[in-house]
This record gives C-alpha cells, sequence and structure tokens, in this order.
C-alpha cells in the first residue's frame, strides 16, 4: 500500500490503518489517509482476491480435467463475462452493471458448455472440455460483434481496456458483492479437497471408492466458475494466472491436490498482488493487468514446463 506514484513509507501505512481500526486519528496528511483507504487497501485486497480465486480454480480444472493446461478460462467463462461487459458498456450501463453482466455472461457461458457436454457426451470430461472451446469461441466472436458496432471515441476504448484487465477503479463495494461469491466457491474447493484428490486416480477407481464422480464434477466446476466469474467481473480478463500458478504450487508442495488448493491459494494472492504493484508503479501511466501477466508467465510457464515435463509424460 507504500507503492504508487504518491509514495508512503510503511510506517505512514501502518499509521493510517491503525487509526481506522481504533478510531483515533493517525497524524497524517488527508491525502495519506484517502490514498490509503480509499484508494489503495481495495485494490491490494482485490488484486489477492482475484489472484487467489484464478490459481485455486485453475487447480481444481487441472485436477478435476487431469490435463496441465487446463484453465480458468477452460469452459469459456473469460469469454463469456467479456460478452457481458461488452453489451453492458455497450448500453451504457454503469460500473456496477457492467460488473453484474459480466458476472452473468460468464455463468450463461459455462452453462451451455455444460449443457451441452450433458446432450452430447454425458457429462463427458471430453466433450465438457471441446463444448467449453465452441462455447468460447462464440462469446468472443459476439464480443468482436459489438466492438464493431460501439463507438470508437468512448465506448471502444472502454471496452478494449476492460478486456485487457485491470483493478485501477476497484472500490470498496466492488469488493462487498463480488468477495462473498468467491469465498463460497474457495469454502466449497476446501471441502471438497479430498474427494477431489481421489479423482485423480481415474473415474473408475474413484467410484470403487465411494466417491459421486458426477456430482462431484458438477460440483468443482460449479465453484471454479463462480469464483472466476466473480474475479474476472472486478478485474477484467486477467490471463495466465490460473495455468501458470498451480504449476508453480506443484513444484513447491507436489501434485496432491489436498496440499496444492491451499499453496495455489497463496501464491495466486501474492502473484497477482505482485504483479498489480508492477503495473501501477514501473511506468508513468499504468499497464494493463492482463498485458503484464501474459509478457511475465509466457517465459515462466516455459521454464516449468522444461523442468515439470517429465512428471507430465
Amino acid at each position: 500500500m507504500g507503492f504508487g506514484h504518491y509514495p508512503l513509507a510503511p510506517s505512514e501505512v501502518l499509521a493510517v490503518l491503525w487509526a481506522a481500526l481504533t478510531g483515533t486519528e493517525s497524524g497524517q496528511p488527508p491525502m495519506a489517509e484517502t490514498v490509503v483507504l480509499a484508494v489503495r487497501l481495495p485494490r491490494v485486497l482485490a488484486a489477492m482476491l482475484v489472484g487467489a480465486s484464478l490459481a485455486a480454480a485453475g487447480a481444481a480444472y487441472q485436477t478435476l480435467f487431469r490435463n496441465p493446461l487446463a484453465s480458468p478460462a477452460i469452459l469459456g467463462v473469460s469469454s463469456g463475462a467479456g460478452f457481458g461487459a461488452a453489451l453492458a458498456m455497450l448500453l451504457s450501463g454503469s460500473a456496477l452493471a457492467v460488473q453484474g453482466a459480466a458476472f452473468a455472461g460468464g455463468l450463461l457461458a459455462v452453462g451451455a458448455a455444460m449443457l451441452i457436454a450433458g446432450r452430447l457426451g454425458k457429462g463427458s470430461a471430453l466433450v465438457m472440455v471441446l463444448a467449453g472451446l465452441v462455447v468460447s469461441a462464440l462469446f468472443q466472436a459476439l464480443t468482436s460483434a459489438l466492438k464493431y458496432v460501439a463507438d470508437p471515441l468512448d465506448t471502444l476504448p472502454a471496452i478494449v481496456f476492460w478486456l485487457l484487465g485491470s483493478l485501477g477503479r476497484v472500490g470498496t463495494h466492488d469488493l462487498a458483492w463480488a468477495a462473498p461469491f468467491a469465498l463460497a466457491g474457495m469454502l466449497a474447493l476446501f471441502l471438497l479437497r479430498w474427494p477431489t484428490q481421489v479423482l485423480e486416480a481415474g473415474d473408475d477407481e474413484a467410484r470403487t471408492l465411494g466417491v459421486p464422480v458426477r456430482a462431484l464434477r458438477l460440483a468443482l466446476i460449479a465453484a471454479a466458475t463462480l469464483m472466476t466469474a466473480a474475479a474476472v467481473s472486478i478485474s477484467g480478463i486477467v490471463g495466465w494466472v490460473g495455468l501458470l500458478v498451480p504449476h508453480l504450487a506443484r513444484l513447491i508442495v507436489g501434485p496432491a491436490y489436498a496440499a496444492l488448493l491451499p499453496a495455489s491459494l497463496l501464491l495466486g494472492a501474492g502473484y497477482l498482488l505482485l504483479v498489480d504493484n508492477l503495473c501501477r508503479s514501473a511506468f508513468a501511466a499504468e499497464l494493463p493487468l492482463g498485458i503484464v501477466t501474459a509478457v511475465l508467465g509466457a517465459p515462466v510457464f516455459v521454464a516449468v514446463l522444461a523442468k515439470a515435463r517429465r512428471t507430465w509424460s
């Protein structure tokens, strides 16, 4: 909370936070109190919430589909959220309407993918992934159509900026409505960590051990989607976090899902917080969060791939 174009010493930040908790005077300038409490504290908490949500969802999807390339976008939630946000902006909706539309669009995309998979593949994991790719492509095309008809001087830049990802406009009210959904999803994944770990052995083995595979798969998808939709609705589309962080956590704690999930939560929160600090402090103009995560994530993922290729094969 001390980083930024208005730098603050750790002692100043702690004084403001302590005064806010105790209701006393901080002894700091009003500008410092405004920057810490109204601007940076919500942004720091949002970065940690979004990073933890995307990383935990990525760990759940990779375990569920037994695919090291699975990520929170695998069932179309990111593309659906992007379409919902773009549609709300095109209709001149408020910031809250944009977030609500993004949340609803993400849930709609995943619901469509699951409906297709249920009709054509009877819940098969492979068919579900393919359905997610189809739905994702569809919503990306719809978003492109909205960008094509948007006002190039006003609405189009807003849509493009949102799609690139940013936490620059996050406030306390954004956290207040997004956090319950994200935390509910995290709690569900945590409570289901042991049967999910059994699922790693395969569907037949899990059924032999008494795990309701179909119900568990649906519960995991619902929880991970809820978290991802809530995160994307306030941050825009932020890639690579859900793909990269679970692999970093796997290198530290091993592949067991019961340990991988909390490690991914912690690493994801810290990773996106560091990246967001870089976005708002490195240059005079703030960098889009999605661009920086991609630039940093691609070479790091290649390094992780080189280190872990034996275990994947």
